[in-house]
């Protein structure tokens, strides 16, 4: 079985591909670091059995031109960049497990609540940058109103982890959540009443047409002053445009954003904006989670190929 691994993170991995190699030993591994475009993407997955990708685009068109392709193992929890219709119309298996990096991510959306909300950014770049010994301290996380946007794997990790803290959670999902809210004591929200009642949102929710610019100018404008807002999940889901305005507006009080629209992000302006954390996508890249993915991804194949072979015998 031919595997081609195109996730960067997974091929610079030595542990994971040394683990792929002892059960595939011609894998394919982009030890370039390279982030393929869709037409080099049909080049470097020609003839493959299996893949192995991160947050490459897999549409309908791409796999019409790989006819060999069998499974696509997941190194990462999102599927939104995979089209399934397109995959189970052409019987190809999707090799993935949610949660992997549950932790990783959760705790990368607390640290920026602490962050953000006690000013350790800011005062920390002044110092750095300008010698500005600045003593605002922030305001404690501890009590306040939290909103929670996607109430799967990492934002139920999140509201574990906001325990110690006794603040009032709000949340929101399109599945039913009332057992999980009720045996946690949260509170089942409308996201407007989320946008306009909580001092911090985090958004864990996946890139679909209907999230689309879901945190616009609009949003802004109903939310509190005072307002943070955190997104860990999928870029697009907040207008950066809106964003920027409303921070050099002072419509809100901060920001944090792991992912963008265009990864890397070019909008230098925005990144510059001292209220703004910004991180390049690595919320589900601490080593321990990057191993269960990577980990997870293998397995995949694995139990795909014995099941092939015991089919054929």
């Amino acid at each position: 079985m031919k595997v081609v691994v195109s996730a960067v993170s997974f091929s610079k991995n030595e542990f994971l591909v040394n683990e792929l190699k002892k059960h595939f030993p011609n894998s394919v591994i982009n030890s370039s670091g390279k982030r393929f475009s869709k037409k080099e993407l049909v080049d470097y997955y020609n003839g493959a059995d299996a893949i192995i990708t991160g947050l490459e685009k897999i549409n309908d068109e791409l796999l019409s031109k790989l006819p060999d392709l069998k499974i696509i193992s997941k190194f990462g929890v999102g599927l939104d960049n995979i089209d399934l219709e397109a995959c189970k119309k052409r019987g190809i298996s999707i090799g993935w497990t949610g949660g992997v990096n549950k932790r990783s991510v959760a705790e990368m959306a607390l640290g920026f609540m602490l962050m953000l909300s006690r000013n350790l950014y800011i005062t920390s770049n002044q110092l750095k940058n300008d010698n500005n010994w600045n003593k605002s301290g922030g305001s404690l996380l501890s009590g306040k109103t939290v909103g929670i946007i996607g109430i799967g794997h990492i934002g139920r990790d999140l509201i574990k982890l906001l325990k110690p803290f006794e603040c009032k959670i709000l949340i929101n999902d399109i599945l039913d959540v009332n057992d999980f809210a009720k045996k946690n004591k949260l509170v089942i929200s409308s996201k407007n009443d989320i946008y306009k009642n909580s001092d911090l949102i985090s958004i864990h929710i996946p890139h679909t047409k209907e999230t689309n610019m879901m945190i616009n100018k609009e949003v802004f404008l109903i939310m509190k002053k005072n307002a943070i807002i955190i997104n860990t999940s999928r870029g697009n889901i907040i207008d950066e445009y809106a964003l920027k305005q409303a921070l050099l507006d002072n419509e809100i009080n901060g920001a944090a954003l792991d992912v963008y629209s265009v990864e890397p992000p070019e909008d230098r302006e925005l990144l510059e904006i001292p209220n703004l954390v910004s991180t390049p996508h690595i919320g589900g890249n601490a080593k321990e989670a990057v191993r269960s993915m990577g980990m997870s991804a293998i397995s995949h194949l694995i139990n795909f190929k014995n099941k092939i072979t015991k089919w054929k015998n």
